[in-house]
């Protein structure tokens, strides 16, 4: 168990942590909350049943993980555990919605590739190898 909070005093985790928390405060609470244009649960999860074939518990779920994500990385707390279900929900997303336009983010004709969710998916797995780093709860627990 003593893995799970492990982690050294680099601040480079914790770069990676404050970045996905902002892009996950936003992107989460579009889904969750209908912010910032965003569709609203209700709707979010109904197109990924729709459009994606993802039930819809795994769609509530999923969503949980974003707006956890936003915690866990701010606090620095269970960093590795949100940063697993993390890179489950961003590959799943990369290869559901994102793969079939290439790969860059901007193509011509629409539909984003899988640049920009590659980058998120590397930086939640740097997370799950390396730990959340300096400035967190883990490192205080870990010691």
């Amino acid at each position: 168990m003593d893995w799970l909070f492990q982690t050294t005093d680099s601040l480079s985790y914790v770069f990676l942590r404050f970045g996905l928390a902002v892009t996950f405060f936003f992107h989460g609470t579009q889904h969750a909350f209908g912010w910032h244009g965003g569709k609203g649960i209700k709707d979010q999860v109904a197109n990924w049943r729709n459009k994606y074939h993802i039930p819809v518990a795994i769609g509530m779920f999923g969503t949980f993980v974003e707006l956890f994500t936003v915690v866990s990385m701010a606090l620095g707390f269970l960093v590795r555990p949100a940063a697993f279900f993390l890179a489950i929900f961003i590959a799943t997303a990369m290869f559901k919605s994102h793969w079939g336009h290439g790969f860059f983010l901007q193509q011509k004709g629409g539909g984003s590739g899988i640049e920009y969710t590659l980058a998120l998916l590397l930086m939640a797995l740097a997370l799950l190898f390396g730990g959340a780093g300096a400035f967190s709860i883990d490192r205080m627990i870990s010691r």
